[in-house]
């Protein structure tokens, strides 16, 4: 039996959820878990249906079946085959710590993807990427060959298939056209503060303004820096008995659990963006041991 994911998104309306139903009981296939949100506020449906086909339908024959379906809903919608893993291309620059962790993870097992490279505008981890056996690929970048430089990145994109790119702190403001080209399959991670500290060093800020709580939050980039859809926060308790070094080494903690659950959300389907904002379905009970992160 093969497990196929399903994802919806279409203007809010009756009879969505049994044309979805009706049609997969008469493929053969048996629904194992389904989310679904209706957004009042613009009128939006979203749905995640996972199944398995009992009789063996294939991949090409559900979504040809399933187009008139679509077609009548007006639907963006996609089945995915459940066993395969996305191509991921992991972006770096000087700080390590969100790659160490995600290539540990991916490593074991509890990051499900296949690494298709990783880019760095710097030679520091490039040792560590080797060593793991995924091709690092060095693009330097400067104010006059930023142009070229990010030509280099999408030619990367297109030769490896990537699906998504992971900013694993990787420092360089990307351009508003490649922003808009991979909207919707760029994730990245920063830090999270009250107030906001910005510059080469916020950690050190935070501690001489006696913040109490750090955070991180994962978002998709967009043309506005740091102000993508938001796909996943978290924060941790500072005490007044904690150094400096202490708020960077929890900081980097968050940040790279917050990263991981992020990408885990987003290679099982389980985000939708909705404007701004995103949609973020939880992992089924069923799955929750596989799924787990942090």
């Amino acid at each position: 039996m093969t497990n196929y994911v399903l994802t919806v998104s279409c203007k809010s309306t009756r009879g969505i959820v049994a044309a979805i139903a009706s049609y997969l009981a008469g493929q053969g296939c048996n629904i194992v878990d389904s989310s679904q949100f209706d957004d009042l506020d613009t009128g939006k449906f979203f749905t995640r249906v996972s199944f398995i086909s009992e009789e063996g339908v294939l991949l090409p024959a559900l979504k040809e079946g399933f187009q008139p379906i679509a077609e009548t809903f007006g639907m963006d919608a996609e089945i995915h085959d459940g066993a395969s893993r996305m191509k991921v291309l992991l972006m770096v620059s000087r700080f390590g710590h969100c790659l160490n962790d995600l290539l540990y993870r991916w490593k074991i097992g509890a990051l499900p993807i296949e690494i298709v490279g990783v880019v760095s505008n710097h030679f520091d981890y490039q040792k560590v990427v080797v060593n793991h056996d995924i091709p690092f690929h060095h693009i330097r970048v400067t104010k006059e060959n930023k142009p070229q430089a990010e030509t280099q990145l999408l030619d990367l994109v297109e030769q490896t298939g990537t699906e998504l790119i992971v900013l694993a702190r990787y420092m360089q403001v990307l351009s508003d056209a490649l922003c808009r080209k991979m909207s919707g399959r760029i994730i990245n991670i920063h830090h999270s503060f009250l107030p906001s500290f910005k510059g080469a060093n916020p950690y050190k800020q935070a501690y001489e303004r006696g913040v109490k709580l750090i955070g991180a939050t994962a978002h998709y980039v967009t043309a506005d820096l740091d102000e993508g859809p938001i796909i996943e926060q978290d924060t941790a308790r500072i005490t007044h008995a904690q150094s400096a070094d202490d708020y960077v080494s929890i900081g980097r903690d968050v940040e790279s659990q917050v990263l991981a659950r992020a990408i885990h959300a987003h290679i099982h389907r389980r985000v939708f963006l909705n404007g701004n904002r995103t949609i973020v379905f939880p992992a089924s009970p069923g799955s929750y041991a596989s799924e787990r992160m942090g």
